[in-house]
């Protein structure tokens, strides 16, 4: 996966339709963890929320669609959303964060093409990779302390993309 001409190609589609959130675009950036999502979205020039800091825990994907709401609805009417980051060290929501609107916003990370603000998404990014590279990224990024979690997050992420048909419903799909 080349990152500079997928981040164009997705950059040139974005710009290519119309505003979907208030006056901005909404880039979301999805597929299994480690696949390559953070490194793309960080290449968007724009800025990213990490989806990372609105799930609540190794089992929080399914309760995140209403901080998803809370984060983007207020921006279809020029409105600042908003959402709690969850630290992952103290195993509890911390601040809450303001998110003024923008005219391009980056939703990065497991998640972020959930069904519940499909309407507002201007581009959906589907990155995949295989499943031995995503582990050893896993682990290098987050450690060993991911280890003893990987085969639980695997599943509860699975049944996301099942629900959500994220990677069917897909504007651009990557493989790295």
């Amino acid at each position: 996966m080349d990152r500079p001409s997928d981040a164009a190609r997705v950059l040139d589609l974005t710009r290519s339709r119309p505003p979907t959130l208030g006056a901005g675009r909404l880039i979301c950036v999805d597929g299994p963890a480690g696949s390559g999502k953070t490194t793309l979205a960080a290449g968007l020039g724009a800025p990213v929320i990490h989806m990372d800091e609105l799930i609540e825990g190794w089992t929080g994907l399914r309760t995140v669609d209403a901080q998803l709401d809370g984060l983007l609805r207020p921006h279809t009417t020029g409105q600042p959303g908003s959402y709690r980051r969850y630290d992952w060290h103290a195993g509890a929501y911390a601040e809450t964060v303001a998110v003024p609107p923008v005219p391009l916003l980056v939703l990065e990370g497991v998640g972020a093409g959930s069904l519940v603000v499909a309407d507002l998404v201007t581009v959906l990014v589907w990155i995949e990779a295989p499943r031995d590279v995503r582990m050893a990224r896993g682990i290098e990024r987050d450690g060993d302390a991911f280890a003893p979690y990987w085969e639980t997050w695997a599943a509860e992420e699975a049944e996301e993309f099942v629900r959500n048909r994220t990677r069917e419903r897909a504007d651009l799909r990557f493989r790295t």
